[in-house]
């Protein structure tokens, strides 16, 4: 089995290679395409194996994941190389303030030869969206992906029109503290099945991003670095049926539902975990088991999602904000105090 650790953000990152405990399961490709997934990104970005595991979680999920970082750590350029690295439609959408809903979603275009209206198709209809630094624009613009996220379609002068399938966004923001950015509503955030925090790269990984730099690596050209294709719809379609047979037990499901409703009595949070929260953590710690060789999910696999799936799900009150308390601080906090199943 792989042993895994979480980073200082509370994100899970593996070590090594997974070695999985039925070597004869019809599935063992699929998580061998996803784990040489990893390493197409890493031929491009340093580091950030908690990051690249996160987005492999979100697509096995069948959910969307927000990227969270500083200007600078990679962001844009690691969902990049995951779409190189997958046999999938991808488009890019740079959110901007004065991006309208209907470039994102499509709209009806009106032909003066035929005096009819036809429908032109936003980046949406795709199976991987990035929607780059999303909280650059205004609300109205970002609720035009609720619907898309939801329920897989959007709806265009009354008709509901369907998404491609798989489909995926992958988000990514800054810091919202930072000028010119719109925090998302909480509505828009639910709708993440995972946030993850994207650190500054230590020293040593650093040095090795300028060494390539130094050697000639140019990101805008990704064909140069190497990257291929290790996986397509068919492979995700049978990982993702893997995952949903992982096995949780009674206790298991006690275990996750005590978590979530402990945060909505923590004095320092306003809004705890919601019953979507705790269906999102169980379906986060099943492929995490799924990855990791298993068909049943245990406590630590619980534990180590727990902090991705939920910090944007809570909010913290101000006055404790104000006393420097965190989300993933509270969770940590939840973790330590609801008894773990034996």
């Amino acid at each position: 089995m792989t042993t895994w650790q979480r980073n200082p953000t509370g994100d899970p990152a593996p070590l090594g290679q997974a070695t999985v405990d039925r070597p004869d399961q019809p599935d063992d490709d699929a998580r061998a395409a996803l784990t040489r997934l990893r390493e197409e990104i890493g031929k491009v970005v340093v580091g950030q194996s908690a990051t690249v595991t996160g987005l492999a979680i979100g697509l096995l999920c069948r959910g969307h994941v927000l990227l969270e970082g500083v200007p600078g750590v990679a962001k844009t350029l690691m969902v990049r190389t995951l779409a190189a690295a997958l046999r999938l439609d991808t488009k890019r959408v740079q959110f901007t303030p004065d991006l309208m809903p209907g470039d994102v979603t499509g709209s009806l275009v009106y032909d003066a030869r035929t005096a009819q209206f036809s429908f032109a198709e936003g980046p949406v209809f795709t199976n991987l969206l990035l929607a780059d630094e999303i909280n650059r624009t205004p609300p109205k613009t970002q609720a035009a992906l609720l619907e898309a996220m939801e329920e897989r379609q959007v709806s265009v002068g009354g008709e509901p029109r369907p998404l491609a399938d798989p489909f995926c966004v992958i988000a990514t923001q800054n810091p919202i503290e930072y000028e010119g950015t719109y925090p998302l509503p909480e509505a828009q955030l639910d709708r993440f099945l995972l946030k993850l925090a994207v650190p500054l790269p230590p020293r040593e990984d650093e040095v090795s991003i300028l060494q390539a730099h130094h050697a000639g690596f140019d990101p805008r050209n990704l064909k140069a670095a190497g990257i291929t294709p290790v996986a397509g719809p068919e492979e995700l379609a049978l990982a993702q049926a893997a995952v949903r047979a992982v096995q949780a037990a009674p206790e298991i499901l006690g275990y996750i539902v005590d978590l979530a409703r402990a945060t909505r009595v923590s004095p320092s949070l306003s809004l705890g975990a919601s019953p979507r929260g705790a269906t999102a953590l169980l379906a986060t710690a099943k492929a995490w088991a799924w990855l990791s060789g298993r068909d049943y999910v245990t406590p630590d696999d619980v534990k180590a999602l727990a902090g991705p799936t939920l910090r944007h799900r809570v909010t913290v009150r101000p006055e404790a904000e104000l006393e420097g308390v965190t989300a993933d601080g509270v969770l940590e906090s939840v973790l330590a105090t609801v008894p773990v199943p034996r």
